[in-house]
């Protein structure tokens, strides 16, 4: 199999487990909403389905088109990388349980999260977004991809850390994080 093929194989996969994501995601808002669930933020969600989709569709014409040499020690790293915001990634979503969406959405009445990799970080799947949206593209030398994800995602982040912060401040110091 050549190094094209196989990050060809890696994006669809990355791409069905965004897809299972969404499953997850809309599963948990309906929980959310049906008990009592507020969601804010609507207005950038569409930039941001927008801005995730272009990386996966923008490494891989970028990877089809320039069929850049890829150094074995730059793919390897960055897989581990991937892998590494992948596991932080499903951590959130299991520390976060019924509580985890795509969405902000807040419960009021909620303890706050403090468990998992709350504890360490106050948003860790943001981390693990960034991190996975400058070392994906990076597996197959990618790297406008890289840059121009990582500049969209710096807006699009900018505003929804804002947005989520703002929720999670109406709902009190002692509710629940709705959205990692």
């Amino acid at each position: 199999m050549t190094s094209l093929a196989f990050f060809t194989g890696l994006v669809c996969v990355v791409g069905l487990e965004r897809v299972v994501e969404l499953v997850v995601s809309r599963r948990h808002a309906a929980w959310s909403l049906a008990r009592g669930g507020r969601e804010t933020g609507q207005g950038h969600y569409l930039v941001m389905v927008v801005v995730h989709s272009g990386l996966l569709l923008g490494m891989l014409v970028e990877a089809w088109v320039r069929r850049p040499a890829v150094p074995l020690v730059l793919a390897t790293a960055m897989l581990v990388l991937v892998l590494a915001s992948q596991a932080l990634r499903w951590w959130c979503v299991a520390t976060l349980g019924p509580r985890w969406n795509t969405r902000v959405i807040v419960v009021p009445g909620l303890p706050l999260v403090r468990s998992g990799p709350y504890r360490l970080l106050r948003h860790p799947n943001y981390v693990a977004v960034v991190v996975e949206g400058a070392a994906l593209p990076l597996v197959h030398a990618a790297w406008m991809t890289a840059l121009a994800f990582t500049v969209a995602n710096a807006a699009v982040l900018t505003v929804r850390l804002r947005v989520e912060d703002a929720a999670l401040a109406t709902a009190g110091p002692d509710r629940v994080r709705e959205r990692a």
